[in-house]
């Protein structure tokens, strides 16, 4: 989809509800609702994080989404394709700020060249005890990505349209941190699969974009 067609959809953005969990449930895990209840009084001192749907234009003009994978370590989100963003910070005064500086930080986007145009739902993850808050941004010319080495294996540009193409849902078995392979849905995006909140996350994207686009 062309740039500049893309900014004229999503200009009507601001004001569309967002579709919220049901949206980011077609894409949960069978047991994250076990886990839920499980972490309920954890979920209470939840550690907070903020992460970037950052769309740009290509060298082509045309739209696309930066995932990131992660380096592999001794972590649950190990080795996972995931949103730039990160851990708050008590210097960031917001979510938002913690969005755009760790976006900034993984993937090299200065952050005076990207605009938020809309807080997403939020997603509790159990592994980690991490709530995430997703925000929609854009930076309206080709960013110069620098990913940062010693977090970011590798940087993942995802046409938007095959983000929003029903094609690349999927499902797949995986192992889970609880150790049990799984049937888990997911989207298969340039050769990647992503799953858990990040394709929540994605469901709930997908699902504002296709009201405006």
């Amino acid at each position: 989809m062309n740039f500049e067609a893309f900014l004229n959809s999503i200009s009507k953005i601001e004001h569309v509800p967002l579709p919220g969990q049901d949206s980011q449930f077609k894409m949960s895990p069978p047991y994250r609702m076990d886990l839920i209840a499980q972490q309920k009084e954890a979920m209470k001192h939840s550690k907070k994080a903020g992460v970037m749907a950052l769309f740009y234009p290509d060298m082509s003009y045309e739209t696309k989404l930066i995932l990131i994978l992660r380096k592999t370590y001794k972590g649950v989100h190990s080795a996972q394709v995931g949103f730039p963003g990160g851990k708050y910070e008590i210097e960031d005064n917001s979510l938002q700020i913690t969005a755009l500086r760790e976006t900034n930080e993984e993937v090299g986007v200065p952050i005076n060249d990207m605009k938020v145009l809309k807080a997403m739902t939020e997603v509790y993850i159990p592994p980690s005890n991490f709530t995430v808050y997703p925000f929609l941004g854009i930076a309206t010319k080709t960013p110069n990505f620098l990913k940062q080495d010693d977090e970011v294996e590798d940087l993942i540009e995802v046409a938007i349209k095959d983000l929003v193409d029903d094609q690349f849902a999927t499902s797949q078995l995986i192992m889970t941190s609880l150790q049990k392979e799984v049937e888990v849905p997911a989207f298969q995006l340039n050769g990647h699969l992503v799953w858990g909140a990040t394709a929540m996350m994605l469901s709930e994207i997908k699902d504002l974009l296709k009201t405006v686009l």
